[in-house]
């Protein structure tokens, strides 16, 4: 992993979106510039650059598994309902079967079963970290249980005490309204209309924003902010798409939240970050921040304008705390239905390593034994062994919590599990309904791209070995020995496929050829790498496009390319990085976030110099390349998760025997 300078886009001197240029296979080295682009606030904070009504859906690729060109183009909402409705026919499908929708009887041992401690209606029980109630019986150590089943209930809370509505203008950090939150287990709401300022439509129209002042957070207080638009069955009425988003007074954007997970209304929850003065701005999707957040006057333009509710809480929303000891490598999955809409993992050191809204269950593959079918569902590698707690929060009620650990996969199966993963460089017959697609495909070999990149034909040979050295060095080296991998090739080697314990990933073929619009799609995400026999695609038209729109989201590495570069090395390296990513799908990592200050393998599409290892001077193949790895990054903020994720110890637990 490589960390990477980024330009602030938060500051007082507001935001430019820029976006870096470069030329042809043989355009000279372009003028140093900013690496990655400057980006503003919404952009930084994974906010989709999309119209909702035109976003592709159907007949897509699914993004969670899908290195797409351009995610912000994605319809997350369609996908993200879609996972939850296959996540569902999962579990009522599995071995579990209809009368066991949990899953635990699938484990062949009975559950512990918890009955929350604190009482029903109340708060202040196990409401923070340091009061969590402990399940001492669950885990994998021996001598515990690895399933647990625990009921509970989520307190309504205090009841919100209504303020004036803000007066005009409250467009940015300047002027902001104050709210007024006396301390924990307080609320505060209020109501308000974005398009009412001076920069509205009945303004000059730069796009209007509500901005209101949070004087008094304390560090760890949980920090609500809901808000709600009236119902109307007038089609007429205007309705205001919502975006809230989190500042600190320096005018740095924390924390952006779109969609609630229901609505298109937004419900932002966070735990502060330090003790200070925080900023919370309404603004609207597709005119969601002002370019400078101290200037009312800086917006991009009119967007969705219209009214809503607003409520504030600090420690105001019943949250339910569990501890639980986990050992490294422990695969924890976990799946909440009635009441509650939210799960987080917190690890030994109270890190948020994962927060979830969603049920994505339906991605895992059909012998993962991960439970899912849930309101929220996660799964978690831990990469440390400790006490970690998880919360269920977001909601008023009861709840059913369903947790399981497990080893991972190879561990499970003995010493001797070697994962073989298979480089298929001849192009083959595919059935791409794996994947999503129509049916059987032919894809044409990976030299059929070489003259794309200026490569000769007598030059294959030695492309075919930086690409391999390129996946050598991603998935063995980087791990000093500590994975259990064999990596063939069908160059060097015969081709097992079909074999026990071998994944493929088929490099070559084309968008039109395969029917599907990406650069690389694996199978599944499988956290604990429980199904040792998959199948990914990298695809090279896209990434040997001699044309195209010059911009962060082209993945061609001709943008890249001139008269200084070693070809061979960087189409090696570039192709290997996109083979290790798919890889990385399953062996259990999200996409991780790929306009932050840290490169990794795992990163989103959308910005494919970084992920293609292009160095400062912006030109592949030269001696300042960035070797990325896996590593420790934020999740694309885009697909619905929070928290840092540790891509390494997935691919390393991924890959382990027993120990």
């Amino acid at each position: 992993m490589r960390h990477r300078p980024i330009l602030t886009a938060f500051g007082a001197a507001g935001a430019v979106a820029g976006l870096l240029l470069f030329g042809g296979p043989t355009a000279a080295a372009p003028d140093p510039a900013p690496h990655p682009a400057q980006l503003d606030a919404a952009r930084q904070l994974g906010l989709p650059n999309v119209d909702k009504k035109k976003a592709v859906a159907t007949g897509a690729v699914n993004p969670y598994l899908g290195l797409v060109p351009e995610p912000a183009k994605v319809d997350w909402g369609y996908w993200r309902k879609k996972m939850a409705a296959d996540g569902r026919q999962r579990t009522v499908s599995g071995k579990a079967g209809k009368t066991d929708p949990r899953g635990l009887a699938a484990r062949g041992v009975e559950p512990v079963f918890v009955d929350e401690l604190e009482p029903s209606r109340t708060l202040g029980g196990n409401d923070k970290i340091g009061t969590a109630e402990t399940l001492p019986r669950f885990g994998s150590a021996e001598g515990r249980t690895p399933s647990a089943r625990v009921v509970g209930t989520l307190a309504d809370g205090p009841a919100a005490v209504q303020f004036d509505p803000p007066k005009e203008d409250n467009g940015s950090i300047r002027v902001a309204s104050n709210v007024v939150l006396p301390g924990s287990q307080t609320r505060r709401t209020t109501t308000g209309r974005i398009g009412d300022g001076p920069h509205g439509s009945e303004g000059d129209k730069k796009g209007d924003f509500d901005f209101y002042r949070i004087a008094t957070a304390k560090a760890g207080q949980r920090l609500l902010v809901d808000l709600d638009t009236p119902t109307s069955n007038d089609a007429t009425q205007p309705k205001l798409d919502s975006v809230v988003v989190l500042w600190t007074k320096a005018g740095k954007a924390i924390a952006l939240n779109d969609d609630d997970g229901e609505t298109l209304d937004s419900r932002l929850a966070i735990n502060i970050p330090a003790d200070g003065e925080y900023f919370v701005s309404v603004g609207a999707y597709d005119s969601p921040v002002p370019e400078d957040p101290f200037d009312s006057g800086s917006g991009k333009g009119v967007g969705s304008e219209g009214a809503y509710t607003l409520t504030f809480g600090l420690d105001a929303d019943d949250v339910d705390y569990y501890q639980v000891d986990l050992h490294a490598g422990d695969v924890l999955g976990a799946s909440v239905s009635g009441s509650a809409r939210e799960l987080s993992v917190r690890d030994p050191e109270d890190h948020l390593r994962i927060t979830s809204r969603q049920d994505q269950s339906g991605i895992y593959p059909p012998t993962s034994p991960l439970p899912g079918g849930g309101n929220a569902v996660l799964a978690h590698v831990a990469d440390a062994t400790g006490p970690h707690t998880i919360a269920v929060s977001s909601g008023a009620g009861r709840y059913d919590l369903t947790l399981q650990v497990y080893r991972p996969g190879p561990e499970k199966r003995g010493a001797s599990t070697v994962q073989t993963i298979f480089l298929d460089f001849d192009g083959a017959q595919v059935n791409t309904k794996i994947w999503g697609g129509t049916g059987v495909r032919t894809l044409s070999p990976y030299r059929a791209f070489l003259g794309r990149w200026g490569l000769r034909g007598d030059q294959e040979s030695a492309a075919i070995d930086a690409t391999i050295r390129s996946v050598r060095e991603n998935l063995e080296h980087d791990f000093g020995g500590r994975v259990a991998i064999r990596i063939l090739n069908s160059r060097d080697n015969h081709d097992p496929w079909g074999e026990p314990n071998v994944s493929r990933v088929v490099i070559g073929g084309s968008s039109d050829e395969a029917g599907l619009s990406t650069v690389g799609i694996s199978q599944s995400v499988d956290p604990g790498n429980f199904d040792t026999e998959e199948s990914a695609l990298v695809l090279l038209d896209d990434v040997s496009n001699p044309g195209g729109a010059r911009n962060t989201s082209n993945p061609s590495l001709l943008a890249y390319l001139n008269g200084s570069s070693n070809r061979v090395a960087f189409v090696g390296q570039a192709v290997g990085n996109a083979v290790s990513h798919e890889i990385g799908h399953f062996l259990g990592s999200w996409h991780t976030a790929a306009f932050d200050d840290t490169a990794d393998l795992m990163d989103q599409g959308g910005n494919f110099a970084v992920l293609w290892g292009v160095g400062a001077d912006q030109i592949g193949g030269t001696e300042d390349d960035d070797d990325v790895d896996f590593g420790r990054d934020v999740f694309n903020p885009g697909e619905g998760f929070a928290g840092s994720q540790s891509t390494n110890a997935n691919t390393e637990w991924g890959l382990s025997a027993v120990r």
